[in-house]
């Protein structure tokens, strides 16, 4: 007899047999045998750069000039400024907050001013990489000066020189004018 034969014959073998294949074709499925792989990179960090300056001379003044004279010399001060951050900026200097001892008789326009960037020597007193960044009167200082962008540990020395005008008046005896000198980067 074959084995149809029997199968049809005996149903609850039939139904048996049908079951075993099919939990065998299940389990076999189910396995679903490949192959898998897995890598990482922990741990990675991200941090922001600074910008930042130093002014050797934060806080103070770079300069007092008194006894000015018409036509006499000029008195004079330096700063050093150092972009102390990590990242490259844009530097720039501005003149604010001026005050006038008399506003009917200001002196800052007869204060005639000249801001001298030192160049990478930071020797003032050459003038083989020097450069002028400024030169004018005090009271016409009125817009920022673009001092271009420097590096991380960039560090430029700046001269400012004032004298008083060979064309001041009488009327300009004892008047004081000061000023805030400001340094950005951005």
């Amino acid at each position: 007899m074959s084995r149809f034969k029997v199968l049809r014959a005996n149903p609850r073998r039939t139904l048996t047999a049908l079951a075993t294949l099919l939990i065998a074709v299940g389990v076999t499925a189910a396995s679903g045998a490949t192959f898998t792989s897995h890598t990482a990179n922990p741990s990675n960090t991200f941090t922001a750069g600074t910008l930042s300056m130093d002014n050797d001379k934060d806080g103070v003044a770079i300069l007092s000039a008194s006894n000015l004279k018409p036509g006499g010399p000029a008195e004079t001060g330096e700063v050093v400024i150092e972009n102390d951050g990590t990242l490259d900026g844009d530097f720039s200097l501005s003149r604010s907050d001026l005050d006038e001892s008399d506003a009917l008789n200001p002196i800052a326009g007869k204060l005639n001013l000249v801001v001298t960037d030192c160049g990478t020597d930071q020797n003032c007193s050459t003038t083989g990489d020097n450069s002028n960044v400024y030169g004018g009167t005090l009271a016409g200082m009125t817009a920022v000066i673009d001092l271009d962008n420097w590096a991380a540990g960039d560090t430029h020395k700046y001269e400012f020189a004032v004298d008083l005008d060979a064309t001041a008046d009488d009327d300009l005896q004892g008047k004081e004018a000061t000023a805030e000198f400001s340094w950005d980067a951005a």
